[in-house]
């Protein structure tokens, strides 16, 4: 298949990029740092990359600013502002081509569904966040971008293409400056504990289950609409740390406290957000539709993921 990624430039698009390759599938990116002309995009723009998306069989956008950042308000309003305006574009692109793609994979997050310890959201009974009580009033404000990014691939005039909204937990990849790389350096240091006591829950999936759920995305043509994109045992956080640390030969971690963690999402410039929210998020579109997880567990993800991160060209 030829598939376009706008935005795969990114930490995502990276794992995205090299599993499609690997598996055959010719792949263009479009984005800023491009070395072709016709490929490149500031993020909003029409342009002569809209050329790439007319005959292409599938568009997987992943175009957005990134999330790990501090969520101040002006950094929550530029992440709400390129979601919307490259989603958008992409629809115009999509709009405007001769041949559209037949499907359209757009990325969201699972962080769309409300802070919870309760029972697990899945697509169709799962509840959406920004009215939980005694959160963070700005968590609500980082609903409403996800929000907002669905509703302009919903809004998007084109008929003949077949749309999905990907509500991505945390992809764990051994590639450098990602979730699994940050957890990794944590755990080395003795800091591999459990984060604000550990009872918050952690949507997860292995990049190449990622990879290898967008493929089934895109052959699946009775698939339309939100699909959660996340490993279908999600845990809470103590047990999360304490497989990782098992894995990593890191048998002793300390924990995490208040105070501890504003200061290390300050120095790495990112959110506690990332580290609180209780994400406890299924597959249930996915896994009915008969998808087979290659690390349907964190233990078997972690070993994985601890023996290719050793060894990971950097």
């Amino acid at each position: 298949m030829r598939i376009v990624i706008p935005g795969g430039s990114g930490q995502l698009g990276q794992v995205m990029v090299r599993g499609l390759t690997e598996r055959g599938h010719d792949v263009a990116v479009i984005g800023r740092h491009t070395d072709d002309p016709a490929l490149r995009w500031d993020g909003h723009s029409d342009g002569p990359w809209f050329a790439a998306i007319d005959g292409a069989d599938a568009v997987v956008n992943l175009a957005g600013r990134s999330v790990s950042c501090r969520y101040h308000w002006r950094n929550l309003n530029e992440m709400m502002q390129s979601r919307i305006d490259s989603a958008t574009a992409v629809g115009r692109a999509i709009a405007a081509a001769r041949t559209p793609p037949p499907v359209w994979l757009q990325a969201s997050t699972a962080s769309i569904y409300a802070h919870t310890h309760g029972p697990a959201h899945d697509e169709q009974h799962g509840i959406l966040g920004g009215t939980e009580p005694d959160v963070p009033a700005y968590w609500g404000y980082s609903v409403s971008i996800a929000r907002a990014w669905e509703m302009c691939l919903h809004q998007a005039d084109t008929p003949q293409t077949r749309k999905v909204a990907m509500r991505l937990g945390f992809t764990m990849s051994p590639d450098p400056g990602g979730v699994f790389d940050w957890l990794m350096w944590m755990v080395r240091r003795g800091l591999g504990g459990p984060f604000y006591g550990g009872d918050q829950f952690v949507s997860w999936l292995h990049g190449d289950d990622l990879v290898r759920a967008v493929l089934f995305l895109l052959e699946t043509p009775e698939i339309e609409g939100p699909v959660n994109l996340t490993a279908p045992t999600p845990l809470a956080n103590r047990d999360f740390m304490q497989t990782l640390r098992k894995h990593a030969g890191a048998p002793l971690g300390l924990p995490v406290l208040p105070g501890m963690a504003e200061i290390g999402a300050w120095l790495i410039d990112t959110d506690v957000e990332l580290l609180r929210k209780s994400r406890r998020v299924v597959p249930g579109r996915l896994t009915t539709a008969g998808f087979q997880f290659s690390h349907p567990t964190w233990g078997s993800a972690a070993r994985d993921l601890v023996r290719s991160w050793a060894t990971f060209p950097v």
